[in-house]
């Protein structure tokens, strides 16, 4: 079985720091130590998940075509670093507006993503920057690491490449 790192996006991947929702390219910029972290559990044969609630699509402040383009920006960028993510899933929805089964903290994109990739969640971990994001790791499974916002997680991922 595979091994993975399951990651939040906003807040863990690329900084949100005056923003609470990242939907355009030039609001995206990522968080220090990430591709260096990425490319060390990439080294240590980690597929590599991103894991994001986006419920301003719900909410109309922006569109899936907006997300999806700050999503490719974000994979040609990894790509020129050679770090290629095994998938994105994200929920659009917001609990405000409507019940899901795929929002955190419910585990669903978690566990798609075990079952489609053959993922031992003994042997993974999840990297989030708020408590839905570890209940939803926990319910799948997962080890989890809450980091503070926008926080540099190469030592972190260092210490996952440790244990």
């Amino acid at each position: 079985m595979e091994k993975a790192v399951f990651f939040d996006r906003d807040g863990v991947i690329n900084n949100d720091t005056g923003h609470y929702y990242i939907h355009r390219v030039e609001d995206f910029q990522f968080n220090l130590g990430v591709i260096e972290a990425m490319k060390l559990l990439v080294e240590a044969d980690f597929r590599l998940i991103i894991i994001s609630n986006q419920g301003g699509i719900s909410k109309g402040i922006f569109k899936k075509e907006d997300t999806e383009r700050v999503h490719l920006f974000m994979l040609d960028e990894l790509k020129k670093h050679n770090i290629f993510l095994d998938e994105i899933y994200y929920c659009p929805h917001h609990s405000d507006i409507e019940n899901c089964l795929c929002r955190k903290p419910c585990s669903i994109m978690i566990e798609k993503a075990l079952a489609r990739f053959s993922i031992d969640p003994r042997k993974s971990y999840l990297i989030g920057d708020s408590p839905r994001d570890i209940e939803a790791g926990k319910k799948a499974g997962l080890t989890c690491f809450l980091v503070d916002k926008n926080e540099n997680i190469f030592d972190l991922c260092k210490s996952i490449l440790a244990k």
